[in-house]
């Protein structure tokens, strides 16, 4: 994993007042300071969410004692939608937006089909895939039923709020154990962005990572494929017909979750 670069500043709120040039430089050089790659889209990002300059001091010393930005700000650009993410959260970063590209094309193949597309963000963390994810398709016109699961209790706190505009649920459990089943053979996309980090890779991770989010976001054990094992093993019973599991790895990892998935008698596609 790496750091997340700072979300465009086009999603920032604009600030009740302009601040001066002085203020935005004394951010700008403490972020440097620091170690803030982006320390001036940063810094921009910092002043626009500041209702004074006593917060504005508070939220960049929080930056750079290591606070990630989006626990900082309290929110992470995701496909363009501003998610809310707490502290301890996992942070979604860009690179899964290719996941939400995939269940849209997943969405779109299937237009003709008058039904309500039934969607889970499972691992869901934040719950910013089931909202992107939710968002694009009703866009395209679908009807979406979507559904969250994550064994913290905090990340299910944060879904709430960001599945809540889609008319979304948020469970707390244990991969498929969390929902109900009434959605036994009836998801169409099931998007599982499950841990997948080696344990004994975790304490190489950026500390942003290390530190601020939580560890069962992260670890996905011995080789880390041991959460994605048991999401895949028992996905078939839940998908409906032609319906779709996407998940994330990494290169090295590619061919163990490929026999994965094959185990399961799933079609694979890497």
């Amino acid at each position: 994993m790496s750091p997340t670069p700072p979300p465009a500043s086009s999603s920032s709120p604009s600030s009740p007042a302009s601040p001066s040039r002085s203020s935005r430089d004394a951010v700008v050089a403490r972020l440097r300071a620091a170690g803030c790659v982006f320390a001036e889209d940063e810094a921009d990002l910092l002043l626009a969410e500041a209702g004074s300059p006593a917060e504005l001091d508070a939220m960049t010393t929080r930056r750079v004692d290591g606070l990630p930005l989006e626990h900082v700000l309290g929110w992470a650009e995701f496909c363009g939608l501003r998610i809310h993410v707490d502290h301890g959260v996992f942070v979604p970063r860009p690179r899964t937006e290719f996941l939400v590209q995939q269940a849209l094309l997943t969405g779109a193949a299937s237009r003709e089909d008058p039904r309500e597309l039934v969607v889970v963000d499972l691992c869901c963390g934040s719950g910013a895939l089931g909202a992107a994810v939710s968002a694009g398709l009703r866009a395209s016109g679908r009807s979406v039923s979507l559904h969250a699961a994550d064994i913290d209790p905090a990340a299910v706190d944060c879904a709430h709020r960001n599945l809540a505009p889609y008319g979304g649920h948020a469970y707390v459990g244990d991969l498929f154990d969390a929902l109900p089943t009434a959605l036994h053979g009836r998801i169409d996309v099931l998007l599982a962005n499950v841990p997948y980090v080696p344990t004994e890779d975790v304490a190489l991770l950026p500390a942003e990572a290390r530190e601020y989010e939580a560890l069962v976001a992260l670890d996905g054990g011995t080789d880390g494929l041991a959460v994605m094992r048991r999401a895949v093993a028992g996905a078939a019973r839940w998908l409906a017909p032609g319906g779709v599991v996407l998940v994330e790895t990494s290169e090295r990892q590619e061919g163990a979750a490929v026999a994965a998935f094959e185990a399961a008698g799933l079609v694979t596609r890497a």
